[in-house]
């Protein structure tokens, strides 16, 4: 029996000890007992690691898009109305409402700031809008909101970590690395895991955000800059005839394997592998799937390219969309950037938050309405989950006069999209919106990420990879599946 039909005899059968170990480590099939058998590496080695995979069951939707909030915007400001905070502006926070948080957060805390905002309610939901979000108020009934999300920490590069991977510290995989690794890609001309921001440098915290941790590296995120070339240095020099890099490409190929063969555990080989092979095929694909010049000026308009203020964001948003038309399973978008006087680049609003959020708001508004409204008009809505999250919250008390703290014990989040119980929402924060409600409501970031692999045709307890001896999971050691939330 030769070595490809031995290899093919082992993974269409399963059977025997090796088999069983085997499988249990393959992409999206689980652990079973005694996978430590056969490595990781010798698995990817059976299989195309970006090969098609089929989920665990029926997946309600095919493609996520990732709308991450950078610097963590006042969900007070947005969506959380609370007329007892406008009654109690001004005052010291009654000690009923601090129960379970440490006094002098930050420098200490401030009096009670409540928003200058006015909010109405909208669509048949009633859901509440302030007036910084008027065109995503017209999507009400699209939305599931989740007022009782929580995190751990309170640094914005902690926080970011966690939201993305489930850990605190580096190492572990992102989500979208997750879930290429358990459903490959339909498209093999594009990343199956694209990150996208609207600024000329790497958000806060950097690549280790979409890394691909202890999965083999063929499964981190492929970052698109802004402008024509979305990936630097992709497009083939003036001087380069194609069969010469076509020659080139074959000889790594050629000598990876080889190094490859020698040393079998080394996932950055095969990962080098793929990404020549894709890096070629892309050099096509890739200018032409963020290439806006064909969309429509009616689309534009939609996602507010015609606004300086929200044009950066817009084009980010409409080239998410173009890269769900084209099979990519997950997009994370990062927002910003915003220059604000005396303060950052994104929602980080310690001081002039109104300032800040003004211009934030103004930046994402039109082009998140835009987006939910083209997905839906495209027929694409119905296999799209939007996610809008951010790395934490900020508190219902004031800092330096005119801004507010980080707030991890309650803040507001949403999805859209296939799958969820549109119009709804779950959960609550208090009566000064500083801390969730009723603690067995609250959705942590595993919690959040169990629920959006189960839409995605995954379990979160059976997707899993042996690392050191261990069977781990994208939710570590914790997490559920927030059933209300699911349509």
């Amino acid at each position: 029996m030769n070595n490809k039909s031995r290899r093919n005899f082992l993974v269409n059968s399963g059977y025997g000890l090796g088999g069983l170990a085997l499988s249990g480590l393959l992409p999206g099939t689980g652990m079973l007992p005694g996978g430590g058998m056969f490595s990781s590496a010798m698995a990817a080695d059976l299989v195309d690691p970006l090969a098609l995979k089929q989920p665990h069951f029926p997946a309600k939707v095919k493609s996520v898009i990732w709308l991450h909030m950078d610097g963590a915007p006042s969900t007070l400001d947005l969506y959380d109305y609370k007329p007892e905070l406008i009654k109690l502006n001004g005052q010291d926070i009654p000690p009923s409402f601090m129960k379970g948080i440490k006094e002098g957060v930050r420098g200490g805390n401030g009096k009670l700031f409540a928003t200058n905002r006015t909010w109405k309610q909208a669509g048949e939901s009633g859901a509440w809008f302030s007036d910084l979000l008027p065109n995503l108020s017209q999507h009400a009934d699209k939305l599931v909101f989740i007022k009782s999300s929580v995190t751990i920490g309170a640094t914005h590069n902690i926080s970011i970590l966690k939201l993305n991977t489930g850990d605190l510290n580096p190492g572990r995989p992102s989500l979208g690395a997750w879930v290429q690794y358990a459903l490959g890609t339909a498209n093999p001309d594009l990343p199956a895991y694209v990150v996208l921001y609207n600024d000329k440098k790497e958000p806060t915290g950097g690549s280790i955000n979409w890394s691909s941790g202890f999965l083999p590296a063929v499964y981190q995120g492929a970052a698109f800059r802004p402008g024509d070339s979305p990936i630097l240095f992709l497009d083939r020099p003036e001087l380069v005839a194609a069969s010469q890099q076509r020659g080139a490409l074959d000889l790594l190929k050629q000598l990876n394997e080889q190094s490859g063969a020698r040393y079998p555990d080394d996932t950055e080989l095969k990962a080098r592998n793929q990404s020549y092979a894709l890096a070629d095929r892309m050099q096509t694909t890739a200018p032409e799937a963020v290439d806006l010049k064909k969309e429509t000026d009616a689309t534009k308009e939609l996602y507010g390219l015609n606004d300086e203020g929200s044009k950066s964001y817009g084009e980010t948003l409409l080239r998410a969309r173009r890269l769900v038309e084209r099979g990519v399973r997950f997009i994370q978008v990062i927002s910003g950037p915003q220059e604000v006087a005396g303060d950052s680049r994104n929602w980080d609003g310690h001081t002039n938050l109104e300032e800040n959020h003004s211009k934030h708001a103004r930046a994402v508004d039109k082009p998140i309405a835009g987006l939910l409204a083209d997905l839906k008009d495209r027929g694409l809505l119905d296999s799209t989950l939007v996610v809008w999250t951010s790395e934490f919250g900020r508190t219902s008390y004031g800092q330096s006069g005119n801004g507010r703290d980080h707030n991890p014990w309650g803040y507001t989040q949403w999805m859209a999209g296939g799958g969820v119980k549109a119009g709804t929402t779950y959960g609550a924060t208090d009566e000064i919106g500083l801390q969730v409600a009723d603690k067995n409501l609250a959705v942590d970031t595993y919690d959040l990420h169990a629920t959006v692999l189960q839409l995605m045709g995954l379990d979160h307890l059976k997707t899993t990879f042996l690392h050191n001896g261990r069977s781990e999971r994208p939710t570590v050691v914790y997490g559920k599946v927030i059933k209300e939330l699911i349509a």
